[in-house]
């Protein structure tokens, strides 16, 4: 009886100190960038503009996660648009700053980013430089297509404690340069 007692006291603490790991997961703003700049080579996509072929690659991205206290995530981008017409390739840098909103997904247990809004947008081409709004309504569908289908985050549910998480209800929330996944209460 005493060594039932002692076994049921250490399955409890060890339930307990599980519990308290749970308290809170994180993803920072650098695990986040360092996913979108592996997922890169995929973020290609052929497009037009007024019937003119149009290739688009983003070639960098930066995450800020909670800027100016809002719940939201930041991505500014440098890709390539290169337009090619009358047997030749114009080379284009855009650069975006676009904000969207963390979601966590339970089934795909993964974070995702949605509903894009573009906050600034350049373009730089041929001694060219200003805002050309509809090379960046191309991207930002690029973008947004791209982030409607695949995650910034996926959970590494291989790991016990984050695959105990995983399998209840997870409330996100947006803090200062990361976002905390926390047992719904």
């Amino acid at each position: 009886m005493k060594c039932l007692t002692t076994l049921a006291a250490i399955v409890l603490l060890s339930g307990c100190a599980t519990l308290s790991q749970l308290s809170v997961y994180t993803v920072s703003n650098s695990e986040i960038e360092r996913v979108l700049d592996n997922q890169l080579s995929n973020l290609q996509e052929k497009a037009s503009i007024a019937g003119i072929p149009l290739f688009l690659e983003v070639d960098d991205i930066g995450v800020s996660i909670g800027p100016d206290g809002k719940d939201v995530v930041r991505l500014s981008t440098d890709a390539t648009a290169s337009i090619k017409a009358f047997g030749f390739s114009y080379p284009a840098k855009v650069r975006l700053s676009l904000e969207g909103t963390p979601y966590y997904d339970s089934e795909e247990k993964a974070i995702f980013v949605r509903s894009l809004a573009l906050l600034d947008s350049t373009i730089d081409a041929g001694g060219y430089k200003g805002n050309l709004a509809p090379l960046s309504g191309e991207v930002m569908q690029l973008l947004n297509g791209y982030l409607a289908s695949n995650p910034v985050y996926r959970l590494d549910t291989t790991n016990k404690t984050v695959n105990l998480l995983s399998t209840i209800p997870i409330e996100l929330t947006v803090e200062k340069g990361q976002l905390a996944l926390r047992p719904k209460r």
